[in-house]
């Protein structure tokens, strides 16, 4: 290795999986995916003992941030000690780490900070390498409410009626992302939602106020919760126009909001 060489990254990459090809910078993960992290190192300078043992000494940390800066993961950190022969000279030190995306991140550009020293010559460097997230998009909101509220035609969550037309004896489908709820310690959120059907006139004509709840904590805060809602027609239920309600409850924040989307019943 040249005396001269400045301490810097030889090369920084992500990878589909272990000491696999390098994937190019268009490549776009997903929420829940893992990510596989490489850096090689140069320009380390090598420390001599009194038998002319020659040896590296590299320490190394990394963090992984999301769109807002926001840590994705644990800061994670590790040296690089080890002997080296004359006949190391291509050889590049390497160190190696793997995350997961967590399941519910929004897309975006992310960012991986490393930061590396050579303890032998008191250097010190810096690097980021960016990777894209396709997350799903659910619109912030400071205060508890419902996203993207659709009518779907089964379980599957396929693509949204429209127009929202059920048929009596089939079951509606209804699915929705609360966010703006509070969180406790260690990003605890908890929610709560229930449902009712309203006739056109405001009449209610069934409900379930306790229809579902989820609560969970985690590094990385969950920025949304995917809800779902579901109602079996009877075969003889009127024909007409129908309103939605979901009633929502943040058990932390102490907030209620609601969400109200139209349908029809027709034969």
């Amino acid at each position: 290795m040249p005396a001269s060489a400045a301490f810097s990254v030889e090369r920084i990459a992500l990878h589909q999986f272990e000491d696999g090809p390098a994937l190019g910078p268009n490549h776009v993960f997903l929420p829940g995916e893992t990510v596989f992290f490489s850096c090689r190192l140069t320009g380390y300078q090598a420390a001599v003992s009194g038998d002319e043992q020659r040896s590296v000494k590299l320490s190394w940390r990394l963090q992984v941030t999301d769109p807002a800066g926001v840590p994705l993961v644990s800061e994670a950190s590790g040296e690089i000690a080890e002997p080296i022969s004359s006949q190391d000279k291509n050889w590049y030190p390497k160190f190696l780490h793997h995350f997961i995306v967590p399941p519910f991140a929004p897309g975006g550009t992310y960012h991986i900070h490393v930061t590396a020293q050579d303890q032998v010559a008191q250097a010190e460097l810096t690097s980021q390498l960016d990777f894209q997230v396709r997350g799903h998009a659910v619109e912030p909101s400071p205060t508890l409410a419902a996203r993207n509220l659709r009518f779907v035609k089964d379980e599957t969550d396929g693509p949204p009626l429209d127009p929202a037309v059920y048929h009596p004896g089939e079951t509606l489908w209804a699915r929705f992302d609360i966010t703006g709820y509070k969180y406790a310690d260690k990003n605890r959120y908890s929610v709560e939602y229930g449902l009712a059907i309203l006739r056109e006139s405001g009449e209610q004509v069934f409900a379930q106020p306790a229809a579902a709840a989820d609560s969970s904590e985690a590094f990385y805060p969950q920025r949304y919760v995917p809800g779902a809602v579901s109602l079996n027609l009877a075969p003889d239920v009127p024909e007409g126009i129908y309103t939605l309600v979901i009633t929502m409850a943040d058990k932390i924040g102490g907030q209620m909001a609601e969400a109200r989307g139209g349908f029809r019943i027709q034969k």
